[in-house]
């Protein structure tokens, strides 16, 4: 395994993580009932375990 290869290995995680986050982010930016409409998972901010994602009803 060369330092190249390993680099490109990183390179192709990094952009596939900044696709999959850009994508979260125009979801959540969508109305409410457009992402229930889609299956979109509801995000819960609990106080004492954190952020949780749940399925919408």
């Amino acid at each position: 395994m060369s330092i190249l290869s390993s680099l490109g290995r990183v390179a192709t995680r990094y952009a596939q993580n900044r696709a999959r986050h850009r994508c979260e982010r125009e979801l959540l930016s969508l109305p409410i009932e457009l992402r229930k409409d889609i299956g979109w998972p509801e995000i819960v901010i609990n106080a004492q375990n954190g952020l949780r994602i749940r399925r919408a009803p």
